[in-house]
């Protein structure tokens, strides 16, 4: 009998455990890992990175597997441009991507050479010293900015200067209501609203905040690499 209410206290042990964690991941936090370059130099391959879940509001993609319980997005708040978001993409509604929002509801964005034009306003952007690419173990300098959008002062990299018809070089996107125009911080490798189009509000997941581990050329579970693979200056650090 005694052994019997050990595993029925184990169970139920296991059972509240499972459904605290699946209501801090669902409503306060997320944890996700950085898998492409897209907004490199600001964030790496190898990367983890917390997301808060409550900065702008809940829909059913703030639940495991996207599970349709919450029919609207509740709390709803709009994001401030410059802020660094993880969304479902509206094509499968499943893939997760992270970007930062260039444009809200009711802005007018295209790109001039590699500058970003809001409203008929141009952002300014100052070239700076060359980003140090170490990714598969090839180290290459890539040129590199510092842009001014609007209160933030964002590092960029714009590898080529293009001609038309290329990302570099766009027509006007007018931001529909509910939706967001996003773009990766690596600006020549990145599929964003140029290519993929405008991202439903009600597809955000939430908001990055910082870095909480990082590894570089190596896979989380190769645990033997993490003494030469950790990237320790990049832990903690908040995500602007």
């Amino acid at each position: 009998m005694k052994k019997k209410n050990n595993f029925k206290g184990n169970i139920k042990s296991i059972f509240f455990a499972i459904l605290i964690a699946l209501i801090i991941r669902s409503f306060i936090v997320e944890p996700f890992n950085i898998p492409s370059g897209s907004m490199k130099p600001n964030l790496l391959v190898g990367d983890f990175i917390f997301v808060s879940k409550w900065s702008y509001g809940y829909s059913r993609h703030s639940l495991p597997f996207s599970i349709n319980i919450i029919p609207k997005k509740i709390f709803s708040k709009m994001p401030d441009r410059g802020d660094v978001v993880v969304f479902k993409t509206p094509q499968d509604n499943r893939t997760d991507y992270i970007k930062r929002v260039i444009g809200i509801p009711g802005d007018k964005i295209r790109m001039i050479n590699g500058h970003i034009e809001i409203n008929g306003n141009l952002i300014f952007k100052k070239i700076t010293e060359p980003f140090i690419d170490t990714d598969k173990n090839q180290m290459q300098r890539k040129r590199k900015y510092v842009e001014f959008f609007y209160n933030k002062e964002i590092e960029v990299l714009d590898l080529r200067d293009d001609g038309p018809n290329t990302t570099d070089n766009t027509i006007y996107f007018i931001v529909p209501k509910d939706n967001l125009f996003v773009m990766g911080d690596n600006r020549d490798n990145s599929s964003d609203s140029r290519i993929i189009g405008f991202v439903p509000i009600k597809n955000l997941v939430g908001k990055a905040q910082f870095i909480f581990f990082s590894l570089e050329n190596s896979r989380f579970f190769q645990i033997w690499k993490w003494p030469q693979a950790i990237r320790f200056n990049r832990l903690f650090q908040f995500i602007t």
